[in-house]
């Protein structure tokens, strides 16, 4: 091993290799709960392609593992290091290549953060529409290996359909470009889309080039108040059943609020067992058209209350409000966030069946999530120091994605599989889809270096 940190010296400039250990333990972790990691032999911070190329070459001659890094927000634990891997992390690629406004795409590196890419376009007047709540922390690396959502799914649709091209570190150093910047374009297999949702285990991303939209109109915020959380899912099932086009539709229970209450000192309502945010960009008449629609069919379903943001401002305390939640609910103490799409017309179902579940089990859940798309983020809050609690958790989460598969959903919208879900992958897709995943596997990375052990067990490859 000290032969690979002397080639990894000799082939990268000092202040791309980390190997101090004190240094490296804050690359040993993402943000998701009761997923191993070990330390890694060397962490390379990659200023350029090249860094990633001479990095996993280095590591597929000695057989060493590579685990690729973003931001480290992600929450499967795909960006978990192994005992004796080469990190490599794409935190220091951090620059907007091209933004070309008459095209509309973007070119980008992997380390730039979401929210800086999305106001980078905002003052081309255009749009990025993919924006998980952790946009401001969450890079767009991370977006792509786990083809993730946010808020705007319900109208824009989810990463993957934003990638037009990328240029991706194979396992064997070589560099593939995948895509077009053309508007259409269908030549050979869709590479991209196989990387995209791969989670750093076919190729490590070190350039996308991103399709934009124009800006969308000034939208539309607007927040119904409901007795019970049940209530409020059968309202969601109603207003899409409607037609209505909005461009955001979440939901936070009692417990998400007054997390949110605490933690950003706001005065959200605690006496609603729930509330729905809405948003319609379609702007003017038809905005707020849009908005009139859902407050009277959440009043129709039992509503309490519907307000409609008074100017942009209001609307975006509620947003933030919103995109708070998660980190509101890690200050009530350990959380595991779980990530389950259920078809929507059986959103009011799944929702009743968590609070069952947290009431049988006698824990905390907070419900939030895209209500519009079906993709909930039920939150088990527990005292990890109490090894009952930490078990019920755990029974908690496992149940949650019983449930959803259950309901004919899936067990991640958007967080990816990495460690924590790769046994419920294999109850989703069962026994053929798994030798298919394999068989990709060995095709693109025969040595099995590039996150061995993520999305699909090691056994059998």
């Amino acid at each position: 091993m000290s032969d690979v940190v002397d080639q990894l010296r000799q082939a990268l400039p000092p202040e791309a290799l980390v190997t101090d250990p004190d240094r490296m333990e804050s690359f040993r972790y993402d943000r998701a709960m009761f997923c191993p990691a070990g330390m890694p032999l060397a962490v390379v911070l990659a200023r350029e392609t090249a860094h990633v190329q001479a990095a996993v070459r280095i590591a597929a001659e000695a057989g060493v593992p590579v685990v690729p890094q973003g931001a480290r927000s992600g929450l499967s634990g795909a960006a978990n290091a192994l005992d004796g891997c080469i990190v490599i992390s794409l935190e220091k690629m951090d620059r907007i290549l091209a933004i070309e406004p008459v095209d509309r795409y973007v070119v980008t590196q992997p380390g730039v953060f979401n929210a800086v890419l999305s106001r980078a376009v905002a003052e081309q007047g255009l749009f990025y529409p993919p924006d998980p709540s952790s946009w401001e922390f969450c890079s767009i690396g991370g977006n792509l290996s786990t083809n993730s959502g946010g808020l705007c799914c319900v109208k824009y649709g989810v990463t993957t359909d934003y990638v037009l091209g990328l240029e991706v570190v194979l396992a064997d150093g070589r560099v593939m470009r995948t895509g077009r910047r053309t508007v259409k374009g269908v030549a050979g297999y869709d590479l991209t889309k196989l990387i995209v949702g791969s989670e750093g285990t076919l190729g490590i991303i070190t350039e996308a080039t991103l399709a934009l939209r124009p800006q969308t109109a000034r939208p539309r915020t607007m927040a119904a108040l409901f007795d019970t959380s049940v209530a409020a899912g059968q309202a969601i099932t109603e207003i899409i059943r409607s037609g209505v086009s909005l461009s955001l539709l979440e939901i936070m229970d009692r417990t998400t609020i007054a997390a949110v209450n605490q933690y950003k000192r706001m005065d959200l309502p605690t006496e609603a067992a729930a509330m729905l945010l809405a948003q319609s960009d379609a702007g003017g008449e038809a905005g707020a058209a849009d908005v009139a629609t859902v407050a009277k069919l959440c009043r129709d379903h039992g509503a309490i209350e519907c307000i409609e943001a008074e100017d942009p401002a209001e609307g975006e305390l509620l947003l933030e409000a919103r995109r708070a939640a998660l980190i509101a609910l890690d200050q009530l103490g350990t959380t595991m966030i779980d990530d389950v799409c259920v078809p929507r017309s059986r959103l009011a179902e799944f929702i009743g069946l968590i609070e069952g579940v947290a009431t049988e089990l006698d824990i905390t859940v907070g419900v939030l999530g895209h209500a519009g798309d079906g993709n909930m983020h039920p939150t088990v809050v527990f005292d990890a120091t109490d090894p009952d609690q930490a078990e019920r958790a755990q029974q908690a989460f496992d149940r949650i994605m019983e449930v959803g598969l259950e309901l004919g959903g899936t067990i991640t919208g958007e967080h990816g599989v990495g460690v924590l879900k790769r046994t419920w992958l294999a109850e989703e897709i069962g026994p053929v889809a798994i030798d298919v995943h394999r068989a990709i596997k060995t095709a693109l990375d025969p040595k099995n270096i590039l996150n061995p052990g993520k999305v699909v067990a090691d056994e059998g490859l």
